[in-house]
């Protein structure tokens, strides 16, 4: 099995076009938009960011990204995509990490985020980092009018992180 060797840095303007063919191959139905990607960087800068992109490159390629928007002591994850030729390569779990340690920064208490009910393998990752799923949300993913499952993680402070901030669990995996 590979394991991870990309590394990851923050996504900057120039990312947009490389991550725009990832997000269209791995999400033909509701791939983002160019402007929805150029908005969540514009909160991403600066003493009030909101926001932390990250791609994942290997050599000079773009293999994956992530991204996390805060609001008060509760983080979104908004998206995180791995290149198909990375799957089982821990490249999702480094990714969630990443966004995880940014939920930290943000002094977040709660980590949600929504995943395709179909999509079971980023489901089993979520779990293995302690999220548990808490609803649906009918019809999200559009225009394929599919569910989304609606998944937390919540605070369990330990002599590792400061209370308040989202533990990390499971870091060991194979996606």
């Amino acid at each position: 099995m590979t394991q991870v060797t990309a590394v990851l840095r923050e996504m900057r303007w120039w990312d947009i076009d490389p991550v725009l063919e990832l997000e269209k191959d791995l999400f033909p139905e509701d791939a983002w938009s160019r402007g929805m990607f150029w908005s969540e960087l514009a909160h991403s800068r600066g003493p009030e960011a909101t926001r932390r992109y990250v791609v994942a490159e290997e050599g000079e390629r773009l293999v994956g990204y992530a991204g996390l928007a805060s609001a008060g002591d509760l983080a979104d994850v908004q998206t995180i995509a791995v290149a198909r030729d990375h799957w089982g390569t821990g490249l999702g779990a480094h990714l969630l990490t990443e966004l995880l340690r940014a939920a930290t920064d943000f002094e977040c208490a709660e980590v949600m985020l929504e995943c395709r009910v179909d999509n079971v393998r980023a489901q089993k990752l979520y779990e293995r980092f302690g999220f548990e799923a808490i609803g649906f949300r009918r019809g999200y993913y559009q225009p394929g009018n599919v569910d989304a499952l609606v998944m937390r993680l919540t605070t369990k402070p330990n002599s590792g992180s400061a209370a308040g901030s989202p533990s990390v669990q499971g870091t060991e995996t194979n996606d």
